[in-house]
């Protein structure tokens, strides 16, 4: 009596959850009337619908129901390959950020290698007085030099027009960028090279305003750019060694393969990190330029962007990936 009373209670909260979500279920099945973005919300949601059928009904009709339209979902999604109105922003908010995720150990090993040719370059600078010369040019640091005297130290970045200067400086940032990402088709080395070049150049460049005595202003002044412009060339040099890793460690493929899936990887954050080198860009061309701004709104920007950076390289994959990986781990438990 009590095993028919309590199957007859699990029935009758089937039937109130059916009654409360069925209009919504029946909206679901016409994929084709929303937005990727919607398609996406509308799955999470699906997801958590069988979530909850799985754990108080799982042998139920409902279950199963949940089941099909979860997959019909998911297949939609992640298996129809068809261009949609939604594939531009779908790309940065989901498609890089997973891509991100997915080769986070050739990023960290950019990371870390800019970190020691960074060191290497101030401790050369430190012990060498003639390497910053070296690294930087003779006309560069005597110009330096000469603002430096004229109390004017970041003078540089006043020479020319806001626009003129942002049009050069993007040019030539998305031009070392792809550098260091193509030049990973040499085995990994030759973007380990240029992570060396622009790491030595960063390091002595610091180090330098540092033995003048500028070291805090030189931080408020060249990282509200260079924190996105830096952390763009180590994501770029992380695209490399993907490239690079691609040939020398093809695991279960062949080669040819291997470096196809690696170059289509890379080739994705090269262009996917554009947006910002253009934001570092600007900011270089229309704000560094006001070496007099408030101390609090130099800041506020720097760190901004280095908050962005950690999130939108490495929480926000990593949180959207585990998300992803329920999702399929609860279509597969319930597969029928």
């Amino acid at each position: 009596m009590f095993t028919l009373n309590k199957k007859f209670k699990a029935k009758m909260r089937e039937a109130l959850f059916i009654k409360q979500n069925s209009e919504r279920w029946k909206g679901y099945e016409n994929l084709k009337a929303i937005s990727p973005d919607e398609l996406a919300e509308s799955f999470i949601s699906i997801t958590d619908d069988l979530a909850y059928a799985k754990t108080f009904y799982p042998k139920s009709n409902t279950t199963k129901y949940l089941n099909g339209l979860a997959a019909t979902f998911h297949q939609s999604i992640y298996k129809n390959k068809k261009e949609k109105t939604g594939r531009f922003t779908s790309f940065w908010k989901y498609e890089l950020p997973l891509i991100f995720h997915k080769h986070r150990k050739p990023l960290l090993c950019s990371l870390l290698f800019f970190i020691v040719f960074s060191l290497i370059g101030a401790l050369s600078a430190k012990y060498d007085n003639s390497f910053v010369r070296l690294i930087m040019g003779n006309d560069y640091v005597n110009m330096t030099n000469e603002n430096i005297a004229k109390g004017d130290p970041f003078g540089v970045y006043k020479h020319e027009s806001e626009f003129w200067m942002f049009v050069q400086i993007a040019f030539n940032n998305i031009r070392v960028e792809l550098l260091v990402f193509v030049l990973g088709i040499f085995f990994s080395v030759g973007s380990i090279y240029q992570l060396m070049n622009n790491g030595v150049m960063m390091g002595s460049f610091q180090y330098y305003f540092f033995s003048k005595g500028l070291g805090w202003q030189s931080i408020l002044v060249i990282w509200l750019h260079g924190t996105l412009e830096i952390s763009a060339i180590i994501i770029a040099g992380g695209a490399g060694l993907i490239l690079g890793n691609s040939l020398l460690f093809p695991k279960t493929y062949k080669r040819m393969v291997s470096l196809k899936n690696g170059a289509k990887d890379g080739i994705k954050i090269a262009i996917g990190i554009i947006p910002i080198f253009l934001t570092a860009a600007f900011f270089e061309g229309f704000v560094t330029r006001h070496t007099e701004m408030p101390v609090w709104l130099s800041v506020t920007i720097l760190i901004s962007s280095l908050i962005f950076i950690i999130w939108y390289v490495i929480l926000y994959p990593a949180n959207l990936s585990r998300k992803l990986n329920h999702n399929n781990l609860i279509i597969n438990e319930t597969a029928y």
